[in-house]
């Protein structure tokens, strides 16, 4: 009897560290098809169940110009579709999750207002999480900061449109109608701001297409009052001062603490031409995205800055993640302000730049969760 339960006891944990080395060994297989997933491939589905994250009325600090329902937006299903990768699934986004994973911690958006319009959409996904009095926002001081108390952390916002210095940095008018001045080689000013951040992410595109060329100021600095420039190609200047950035990094930026991450272009619908709807002005009245996902777009996107970040992201000692955001925002006709934004009411001026919140934004925030989650 006592031989028969000793067996017993014995298959038993045979069996017990058979499932358990089942059960590491699927662990292990997930991780790894997780890790050549590309997240960034895939195609919109709606999903009336999770999105939007939040919702307009409640995130107290999203911005007018942002609220397109609040502007008079008359349809609300550009804020249900979510972003489906073709290989694998996103993690589900989890608000408390995130703000432990930032306890004492720095999350830093670095860009143009494009930039900014993912920055308010990360303080809507998880303000819901805080309770009142301990979240604080102050709008009249720069950068913007959104501080969580009770966690000790921070998600913020800092323009820097060209990454390198620019003659748009604030305290200066940076409405995008003047024509800038930048400084190839001067990333400090920039830069002590940056320094122990956690996580950055950084963008730089819109403001680089705005014309062929880029004013360099040829000498001196704008706090002494130089304005002498002259001008260069537009994709030579952004490799030079991108390499002014990836140096920087390289420098001061220890990966054991700080994650870096670098958004591909935000696309502008500016020509309906681009899907194969001509009749339309610009991206006014669209309602829906580009549901063929096969079906090659026009959209005028400069693929050649693409090229020259992967160039020297792939040359920079600390690793630098993309978020690929733009083939899969190219499909996303219907999510822009439009007429819906900033005092625009003719479509011909519509807004096919920045984007509805709740929306698109949103998902891209839920790429980079994926990565830091």
């Amino acid at each position: 009897m006592k031989m028969k339960k000793l067996i017993g006891c014995s298959i038993l944990i045979l069996a017990f560290l058979f499932l358990e080395s089942a059960v590491s060994i699927v662990s292990a297989v997930e991780n790894q098809l997780e890790e050549k997933c590309d997240i960034f491939t895939g195609k919109w589905v709606l999903d009336y169940k999770k999105h939007p994250l939040y919702k307009q009325e409640e995130c107290e600090f999203l911005q007018d110009w942002e609220n397109c329902i609040k502007n008079g937006r008359p349809d609300s299903l550009f804020q249900i579709w979510k972003w489906k990768p073709r290989d694998c699934s996103l993690p589900k986004f989890k608000a408390k999750k995130l703000l432990k994973k930032l306890r004492g911690k720095r999350l830093v958006y670095v860009g143009d207002s494009i930039h900014q319009n993912q920055w308010q959409s990360m303080v809507c996904m998880v303000q819901s999480a805080v309770p009142p009095g301990n979240k604080f926002m102050d709008y009249s001081a720069y950068p913007y900061v959104f501080r969580i108390q009770d966690y000790n952390a921070s998600i913020e916002f800092h323009w820097a449109p060209y990454l390198v210095e620019s003659s748009s940095d604030p305290p200066e008018r940076r409405d995008g109608k003047t024509i800038s001045v930048i400084m190839p080689k001067s990333i400090s000013k920039h830069g002590d701001y940056w320094i122990n951040a956690d996580y950055l992410i950084f963008d730089s595109y819109a403001w680089w297409i705005k014309h062929p060329t880029v004013r360099i100021l040829r000498r001196g600095s704008f706090e002494k009052g130089d304005t002498e420039y002259y001008e260069m190609e537009q994709h030579v200047a952004f490799e030079s001062s991108l390499n002014t950035w990836a140096n920087w990094i390289d420098t001061n930026v220890d990966p054991t603490r700080t994650s870096v991450f670098f958004s591909t272009m935000s696309p502008i619908h500016d020509r309906s031409a681009g899907w194969n709807n001509p009749r339309a002005i610009k991206c006014s009245n669209e309602t829906l995205p580009v549901m063929n996902t096969s079906m090659p777009l026009n959209l005028e996107t400069d693929w050649e800055f693409y090229k020259i970040a992967t160039k020297v992201i792939k040359s920079m000692k600390v690793k630098v993640q993309f978020l690929n955001i733009t083939t899969l925002s190219e499909y996303r006709k219907d999510a822009h302000m439009s007429v819906y934004g900033a005092a625009k009411t003719d479509p011909a001026n519509a807004d096919c730049l920045h984007w509805c919140l709740p929306g698109l934004p949103d998902i891209w925030n839920e790429l980079l969760y994926a990565y830091i989650h």
